[in-house]
């Protein structure tokens, strides 16, 4: 695997989804998120960085509360804050707004995939547009669209993906195939959990006031 995705400790595709998203799997993957903020080199989208870590911390705050280790999936997380009136759901309204960001990513890489000559600032504002534009005001849509416009240049960012930074002796970059085919998995991973819980939100009515 590319250097970044082997330091990865719980990708998505291991993520247990059948009988519902493991709690805790999806939050171990959901950290290597933010590390790739930073390994990227993706300051630009720092809104969106503390936006996924905090509602990270929301979930887990939830998942570690002794009185809820009786769950051990996110839609049971999500049924068992149902009963409480909808100001008192804070991890129900994490996850959501979590999924909604790992949505925006997602695409994003995908759309930088399937077009191999687009800089991810177009990338990233297609995503946009198809996921986090519908929930945003005014304001963060203007913030988000300046943000967008200052991400690292493509060449940039799959040369920081293709290399080991940890290895002091300097690795030689992996070769553009296996770094697209890992990347391939490991999103194919992400989108399938993502659409698992959009469906679920959406048909339970959780999402509602949101």
């Amino acid at each position: 695997m590319p250097p970044f995705l082997s330091t990865v400790r719980k990708s998505f595709v291991d993520v247990t989804i059948n009988g519902g998203v493991d709690i805790s799997q999806f939050l171990e993957a959901s950290e290597s998120i933010v590390n790739a903020f930073d390994r990227f080199e993706l300051s630009a989208l720092a809104v969106v960085k503390d936006d996924v870590k905090g509602n990270i911390e929301k979930v887990r705050a939830w998942y570690e509360d002794t009185s809820n280790q009786h769950a051990a999936t996110l839609e049971e997380l999500v049924k068992g804050e149902s009963q409480k009136p909808r100001a008192d759901r804070t991890a129900t309204q994490g996850l959501l707004w979590l999924v909604r960001g790992l949505s925006f990513i997602c695409k994003a890489l995908q759309f930088s995939q399937a077009n191999q000559g687009e800089e991810l600032t177009t990338s990233f504002t297609k995503s946009y547009d198809q996921t986090l534009k519908k929930h945003h005001n005014r304001i963060v849509n203007a913030t988000f669209q300046i943000c967008l416009k200052a991400c690292p240049s493509r060449a940039d960012f799959y040369q920081n993906l293709s290399v080991d930074r940890s290895d002091p002796k300097g690795s030689p970059p992996q070769l553009p195939t296996i770094i697209d085919e890992q990347l391939k998995e490991w999103l194919s991973g992400l989108e399938k959990i993502v659409v698992q819980l959009e469906e679920f939100y959406v048909q339970g009515g959780y999402d509602e006031g949101f």
